[in-house]
């Protein structure tokens, strides 16, 4: 065994660090995801119903008369019509608010693309996220940020009665949720390089004055609407994306990192 303390020589950190509640959560997403795809497609049609975003069911939920309202132009809309039967089946087989759908939606995924993909921004940006908040605060971060996301796709589409699934609006999150600190000094891409101490976080206005952060930002955005709301006109999906979830996810990540950041010393930050 090779004593460092006596040659003077100190010990390499690994270049490649996930911390373990990183590692945790793309486990999870992995082995959901497996789970569906050995399940039949009956099962599987349950728990996008069960446990994915429809925000349709929502609304109906809090505002019934937009149900009545919807029978009465079934009969002059086809379009209303439509959206009368998709929800037909969810109300008689699947009513109420179902308010737990505005997290676990985040854990369900269409193909192994999907989820492989949303796997590779949590890994690239979820490890300066979970080393700063610690294992409670990162999941909890995850989960408030997948709201935020189902929230502003529920504010830009009451009646859509299509199942929301997907983590890309909490990987979004994340994302943000770096670009309060990695821009600071001593952190990794700020002046003057890494340091050993958790940096000071940005507040809100420097963000949105930094230059680097500004562009990491526009970046962010412009990739998100061409490859987002073009997806589909691009070939690189067959089903719609919920851009507009990203970035519900991405301005709750900017606005509520305050309220889980802090101090705590916790054994991956190390």
């Amino acid at each position: 065994m090779l004593d460092f303390s006596s040659s003077g020589v100190q010990p390499r950190e690994p270049m490649v660090f996930i911390p373990v509640p990183v590692l945790a959560l793309v486990a999870v997403l992995l082995a959901i995801y497996a789970a569906q795809t050995w399940s039949s497609e009956l099962m599987r049609d349950i728990v996008y119903l069960d446990y994915g975003f429809i925000p349709g069911r929502v609304t109906i939920s809090l505002w019934p008369n937009r149900l009545v309202e919807l029978k009465a132009q079934a009969n002059v809309d086809g379009y209303a019509l439509h959206l009368m039967r998709q929800y037909r089946d969810y109300v008689l087989f699947y009513p109420g608010l179902k308010p737990w759908t505005f997290v676990t939606y985040a854990l369900l995924h269409g193909s192994w693309t999907h989820v492989g993909l949303n796997c590779v921004w949590i890994v690239a940006f979820g490890p300066p996220i979970a080393r700063r908040f610690g294992a409670t605060r990162f999941f909890l971060f995850f989960a408030a940020t997948a709201a935020c996301g189902a929230l502003l796709h529920w504010l830009t589409n009451m009646m859509d009665f299509t199942p929301l699934i997907g983590a890309s609006a909490a990987a979004s999150g994340f994302m943000a949720g770096a670009a309060r600190f990695m821009f600071q000094p001593g952190a990794p891409l700020g002046p003057g390089g890494a340091s050993r101490p958790p940096v000071r976080a940005a507040r809100l206005s420097e963000v949105l004055t930094d230059r680097r952060a500004l562009i990491f930002i526009g970046i962010w955005l412009a990739t998100n609407i061409v490859f987002g709301a073009g997806a589909r006109t691009l070939g690189a999906s067959d089903a719609p994306v919920a851009w507009i979830a990203h970035i519900g996810g991405f301005v709750g990540g900017l606005a509520l990192f305050p309220l889980f950041d802090g101090a705590i010393a916790w054994p991956w930050r190390r």
